[in-house]
């Protein structure tokens, strides 16, 4: 399942905040903060999604993501992967070098993280 553009940016704010009330919520936007009422619309849109649950504490609510950021971007990256580069994280990892316009530190940087993620896989 996944999250509209205004989702995905409140849920943002709540991954960055662990667990947060309303005002905690809007506090975290820019100016314009958005209406109190289409944050509230998008956290019950999320709750039905699964993607965030709250606790009551008396009339407010405290709310916290039931997703992982990093559980949720991965599966958006696997379905690109599957999608567009025919199931091969080798072509899609091609593609991201070559398009990408990387510099030879940060190419360096992934491929010492590549290296050590061989490592760890032939342990």
């Amino acid at each position: 399942m996944t999250l509209s553009t205004s989702e995905e940016e409140l849920m943002e704010h709540l991954w960055s905040l662990k667990k947060a009330y309303m005002a905690d919520l809007l506090n975290k936007y820019p100016e314009p903060k958005p209406a109190p009422t289409t944050v509230a619309t998008l956290l019950k849109r999320m709750q039905d999604k699964g993607f965030v649950s709250y606790n009551q504490h008396g009339r407010s609510r405290e709310y916290y993501p039931l997703v992982e950021k990093s559980e949720y971007f991965g599966s958006h990256v696997r379905g690109l992967i599957r999608k567009f580069f025919n199931n091969s994280s080798a072509q899609f990892a091609s593609f991201f070098t070559s398009e990408t316009n990387l510099t030879a530190k940060e190419l360096e940087e992934l491929k010492s993280i590549i290296d050590k993620e061989i490592e760890r896989k032939n342990q």
